[in-house]
């Protein structure tokens, strides 16, 4: 029986450019290449220290000789940028740690930017591990536990990148979802003559069950309460859009959305409206839930992760932010 023509498109018939590999590749809509990766790392102090993160496997916490070969490692197989976390060995009300001149992060920033000058360094700009109460701000405290307040926290959020920045950080990624922080930011890089310093705003981050396993990670869970009151309701979609937007006209340069694969309508109407260089995180338990049902046999840990991610470039990420980076390198090289 003869397919009959259907409309405007006579005798189409899609299988026909589905035969083969290298015919679904030619007429392939939507690609998956190894500079739109991002590896987040974790970094502590001390020697040869590789702390595997229970709930995230194959991640640890690394101390800054470990960190500068697991970022040579992924960069040799492609992987062009990392997103550095730090976990102090002190922690106190002010989050010191976060802006010290030789804190973590800034000491393995100077290294890694000294040993692999070619890879792209990113820096998370955020309080909470540094806090000895875990939230991203300061707070004032109260009979309920603390309310963070918006605009001291501001002061440490721009200290903080400006010393990232001086460590040598090519782009600083403040996450910490207070309002004005992207303005004071870039005030305060401005001020000091970082004109050239991209921000990556996590600008639509929402508060999401899917952040297990990176509080373990980083050693960032909240004392008391929770992220609520400052980060997004996940029912929210429009509000989205109205926090992109202010991120924008306050100096983003990139735009985030976290995490990625349950929001990735969100991903779509951010990049359809905005246009920006848009950012997809795909966050700790996105990862850890994969490598779980691929430990027990359920799933195909390289096909599950490669359709996801291709997902997040479908819905319009242009960068892409995964625990999976170096083996998604190496997957990729394989195709």
């Amino acid at each position: 029986m003869s397919l009959q023509p259907v409309g405007q498109f006579p005798a189409y018939r899609p299988r026909r450019l589905r035969q083969n590999a290298a015919l679904r590749r030619l007429v392939s809509e939507t690609q998956l290449n190894v500079s739109q990766l991002v590896l987040p790392l974790f970094v502590r102090s001390g020697r040869k220290v590789r702390k595997p993160i229970n709930a995230m496997p194959g991640v640890f916490q690394l101390s800054p000789d470990e960190l500068v070969r697991e970022a040579a490692r992924a960069h040799a197989l492609g992987v062009p940028t990392v997103l550095l976390f730090g976990i102090p060995d002190v922690k106190d009300a002010k989050a010191s740690g976060a802006y010290a001149r030789n804190g973590i992060v800034q000491q393995a920033v100077r290294r890694l930017k000294k040993e692999l000058p070619e890879l792209l360094v990113i820096t998370d700009v955020c309080l909470c591990e540094y806090m000895s109460h875990g939230h991203c701000g300061i707070v004032h405290a109260d009979q309920h536990g603390g309310k963070i307040l918006n605009d001291p926290s501001l002061k440490l959020l721009a200290r903080t990148a400006v010393s990232h920045a001086e460590a040598g950080a090519d782009l600083v990624a403040p996450s910490d979802m207070m309002d004005g922080r992207v303005r004071a930011i870039r005030a305060e890089l401005d001020r000091i003559g970082f004109t050239d310093t991209p921000i990556m705003s996590y600008a639509a981050k929402f508060a999401s069950a899917f952040y297990g396993p990176f509080r373990e990670a980083a050693e960032s869970t909240p004392k008391f309460g929770d992220r609520r009151s400052y980060q997004m309701d996940a029912a929210n979609a429009n509000e989205a859009l109205r926090e992109v937007a202010l991120d924008i006209a306050e100096g983003a340069d990139i735009v985030m959305v976290k995490p990625a694969l349950a929001y990735l309508d969100i991903i779509h109407r951010v990049k359809t409206e905005f246009g920006y260089p848009t950012a997809a995180y795909a966050v700790s338990a996105e990862y850890s839930m994969v490598k779980a049902a691929a430990a027990n046999g359920w799933i195909d840990e390289r096909a599950v992760t490669l359709e996801s991610l291709l997902a997040m470039r479908r819905a319009g990420a242009d960068i892409l932010i995964t625990y999976a980076a170096a083996d998604v390198a190496k997957w990729l090289r394989e195709k």
